[in-house]
């Protein structure tokens, strides 16, 4: 009788370590809630414009990746260089995905751009509150948007935000009152046609078409 207690108590004390193992070899429950990405409206993609003279502009040009999700997007931007870390003439570049950074691009020719200039120490700031404004739709007229971009100089950093068409007036009108005000900036911010500024070949030597 000894001997069968023996054996029961042993059997129970395999059965109770067997429930255990399998218990902690059992995944844990997840929120469902961290499994679910939140979808932007658009699909955006960074480049990369490496400073190289050897190369033709458009060679130098990197696409780096695109995202759709806000997830995605920290993801990425959480594990880049700001602006303030990269090579001096570099460029970074964020537009939706079906459209190319270049004035040349279907979506572009027509359009212009809104340009700050800034002191560098606040490039990276500046450019993150810009790119938050694209992605998060915070443009009446998001339809109008076409992508941004930071040029990294020698002595000032500018952002631009790209507009598809300079002559839709209250539109670019109204992204550029709202970009000024998002980013509180107090002085004025000017806009420039892009086929102006392909004639110059310097936005220092173009025309102003709007100032808010």
């Amino acid at each position: 009788q000894q001997q069968q207690q023996q054996q029961q108590n042993e059997n129970e004390t395999t059965e109770q370590s067997q429930e255990l193992a399998e218990q902690s070899n059992a995944p844990e429950s997840i929120d469902p809630e961290c499994l679910i990405k939140h979808p932007l409206q658009h699909t955006w993609t960074l480049w990369y414009l490496e400073v190289d003279r050897t190369k033709k502009w458009t060679d130098s040009m990197n696409e780096v990746t695109s995202f759709s999700t806000v997830e995605d997007f920290w993801s990425l931007f959480n594990h880049i260089r700001g602006p303030s870390e990269i090579k001096v003439g570099g460029d970074y570049m964020l537009f939706k995905s079906h459209i190319r950074p270049m004035w040349e691009d279907d979506a572009n020719k027509h359009g212009g751009r809104w340009t700050i200039s800034m002191n560098k120490r606040l490039s990276d700031k500046c450019w993150l509150d810009t790119v938050l404004c694209l992605i998060g739709e915070t443009f009446e007229h998001s339809d109008q948007i076409c992508g941004a971009t930071v040029n990294v100089r020698q002595k000032i950093d500018k952002i631009s935000i790209w507009t598809a068409d300079y002559d839709n007036r209250a539109a670019v009108l109204d992204i550029g009152r709202t970009y000024k005000e998002r980013l509180g900036l107090r002085e004025n911010i000017y806009y420039q046609m892009h086929k102006d500024t392909m004639v110059k070949l310097s936005s220092s030597g173009t025309k102003s078409t709007y100032t808010v």
